[in-house]
């Protein structure tokens, strides 16, 4: 593989605005839009992919882009981190099984929905950590009468993968053996999570900047994701988690994800701080514009 940097005469200010061109050009050109992401990150992933193929410059990998279009999906996998498990971070899940749930059953009538939504669920290992949670708390039957369940992610492959439902030995095997005994049924060097469970549960591409944020939601997943966007681009995913949360929803996030500002602290009340859980808070310094 190639090995060099961009050319020594380029000074940062004028690689800064290079980069720009080429996020405003994928925007424009290709419709992906990569502009909320924090820079240092976003620009390592980008030279990673272009010094795979062998580009040295913005411009040149641009023109390399217009000519061979399958290429942005190989930069979109180098750019998209799709890394979960089963039941990651053990105490947050705990803490939903133990208190969130609970409450939040009690708060509905058996006939009333309770719509769960996972956000950059990437292969779908902790939308289906959820369904686990809640059918062990209601009961398969009124799991499938009650509960709708989304995973959504900006990535479409990983979104095939999660509604395939299919892992590796390694990964289910290190649930507890009552939960893959449940869950999941043996197929080749696998396991695929069953099939009549998967009527409650459904995977899309979504992207939380773009596009309307689903509504009517009681619990939502966010973990790891606005890690890795812009302040600016943090406070307008936060505005669409807040609009989707019916009054009483619980959000929750990343344990590298506090609510730091103060537009941010007024959208959410921490329930656990400890393991990043909020309810929805009066959103004072919500604005429409935010919701897109």
């Amino acid at each position: 593989m190639l090995n060099f940097p961009l050319a020594s005469s380029v000074t940062p200010r004028l690689e800064e605005i290079q980069l720009e061109d080429l996020l405003h050009s994928l925007k424009r050109i290709f419709q992906v839009d990569l502009t909320g992401y924090k820079r240092p990150g976003l620009r390592r992933r980008i030279l990673a992919r272009m010094q795979w193929v062998g580009v040295a410059h913005y411009q040149d990998y641009l023109n390399l882009l217009q000519q061979q279009p399958n290429e942005v999906q190989h930069l979109l996998d180098t750019i998209y981190i799709n890394f979960t498990g089963f039941f990651r971070d053990r105490p947050v899940w705990d803490f939903l099984a133990n208190r969130v749930i609970p409450q939040m059953i009690a708060n509905k009538a058996p006939n009333e929905p309770i719509r769960v939504w996972s956000v950059g669920c990437a292969t779908g290992e902790e939308t289906y950590s959820l369904a686990m949670l809640l059918i062990e708390a209601l009961g398969i039957k009124q799991f499938q009468r009650q509960v709708w369940i989304d995973g959504t992610d900006v990535d479409a492959d990983a979104i095939l993968q999660a509604r395939q439902g299919y892992y590796p030995s390694h990964q289910v095997e290190a649930l507890p053996k009552a939960l893959q005994a449940q869950y999941f049924e043996r197929r080749n060097e696998g396991y695929c999570w069953r099939q009549d469970l998967h009527c409650s549960i459904r995977f899309r591409p979504h992207n939380l900047i773009q596009h309307p944020p689903l509504p009517q939601i009681d619990l939502l997943v966010c973990r790891n994701l606005l890690m890795y966007l812009t302040e600016e681009a943090q406070l307008q995913a936060l505005a669409r988690l807040h609009h989707s949360l019916e009054e009483n929803g619980v959000l929750v996030l990343g344990k590298a994800e506090p609510l730091v500002t103060r537009r941010q602290r007024s959208l959410f009340t921490p329930i656990h701080r400890q393991s990043r859980i909020f309810t929805k808070g009066p959103g004072s310094v919500l604005k429409r514009s935010n919701l897109g």
